[in-house]
């Protein structure tokens, strides 16, 4: 199979003085093929950019880590900075291998004095904020997502304010609302998401901006698709289907979606959202012209991934099962994100389309299903 090499990633090198974004990537080399390219990716004039910045290893902090996004960007990070200068932390009890891999500590994203000691002790220079409910969680504890989604917002807000720090707060496709528009959705339009969720990702956005107007604050945001990955289980979210039809794909080869047949959603594979904001935290803040971006890499439906699960597994069935509240959810969300302004500003590109998105999910988790029933396991063709 191809090398991944020939498609447009982005990888750091260089040293403290001399940061360079290559468009190149070879971490799925052995996954994934390689001879389709992206109609979403458009053809720049330079294979790089050279962010000149005087960057030394900056110390960073990141809150909801034992979710599904942390622990893959602390493993990024600490490649990059060292494993001592990237802190993980989170409410709950971390396994074995993730105190092996590198320094956690227990953090209340609702105590602000317990967040000021990390920064403090840690000598944070970035605090990556990922500690939220999600969509469908968060519907169905309204109270709880206020205080977790925007008290906390509030909390790390004031950190950075404080002790000058680089801060990422993700958002969301959720963040847009039925008033939008849904087929490309631009980075400004009007939002008025439905859901807490939303209401509190939208809040984020302009808090942020605001503290940066305000005071100087580093805020920095991107509106994540539906992240799809192998190495975590889904969260609460609308677009966990794309990760549950997998696992359920190499069960049994069938899966019953609780979404319509044609609900189209953007989404991405995790490598790509990794990739991405590693990238994102790099970029010199007057190379900024937003301070909230969207980024996309694929759209599709529960019917269009099942047909190309179909490629691999002939025998997968697909039923519906449709869930009026996620079902309403989605139907308020953009059908597909458009993410010229990251492309243009700061050179965002994505890897993998739903080819390869496909591919490499079923490939990863029949190893780990390998390797966790010491061989032997049941692989669908």
């Amino acid at each position: 199979m191809a090398s991944l090499a020939s498609k447009r990633g982005a990888v750091l090198i260089g040293n403290a003085k001399y940061i360079s974004f290559i468009t190149t990537s070879s971490r799925h080399a052995s996954l994934v093929s390689t001879s389709r390219k992206s109609s979403t990716s458009p053809t720049r004039k330079s294979r790089f950019i050279d962010y000149r910045e005087d960057v030394q290893k900056p110390r960073v902090i990141i809150t909801g880590g034992l979710g599904q996004l942390g622990q893959g960007l602390a493993e990024s990070l600490r490649r990059q900075f060292g494993s001592e200068n990237v802190l993980l932390t989170d409410i709950k009890k971390p396994s074995q291998n993730i105190l092996e891999s590198g320094p956690f500590a227990f953090a209340d994203v609702l105590d602000t004095r317990n967040l000021r000691e990390l920064v403090v002790n840690h000598g944070a220079d970035w605090f990556v904020h990922y500690s939220a409910l999600l969509s469908s969680i968060g519907e169905s504890n309204v109270p709880l997502a206020m205080k977790v989604n925007i008290q906390s917002v509030h909390n790390v807000l004031e950190l950075a304010r404080e002790f000058n720090l680089r801060l990422f707060i993700p958002s969301t496709i959720g963040a847009f609302g039925p008033d939008s528009p849904r087929d490309p959705t631009p980075d400004i339009c009007v939002q008025r998401p439905k859901t807490i969720y939303g209401v509190a990702k939208v809040h984020a956005e302009l808090m942020g901006e605001y503290y940066h107007h305000r005071f100087g604050v580093d805020f920095r945001s991107l509106r994540y698709p539906g992240i799809i990955s192998a190495d975590t289980e889904p969260g609460g979210g609308t677009t966990d289907y794309a990760v549950d039809i997998f696992h359920s794909a190499l069960d049994n080869e069938s899966f019953q979606c609780n979404l319509n047949p044609d609900t189209r959603l953007p989404m991405m594979y995790i490598d790509d959202c990794i990739k991405g904001t590693v990238q994102f935290m790099h970029v010199p803040s007057q190379m900024m012209k937003l301070r909230t971006y969207n980024v996309n890499s694929m759209s599709f439906t529960p019917e269009e991934i099942a047909l190309e699960i179909r490629k691999h597994i002939p025998k997968f069935k697909m039923s519906y099962k449709v869930i009026p509240m996620l079902q309403k959810i989605a139907d308020d969300w953009p059908k597909k994100f458009e993410d010229t302004n990251a492309r243009n500003d700061w050179a965002w590109s994505h890897d993998y389309d739903i080819e390869d998105l496909v591919h490499v999910m079923l490939e990863k988790l029949r190893m780990k299903r390998h390797l966790q029933n010491g061989g032997n396991v049941k692989t669908a063709a």
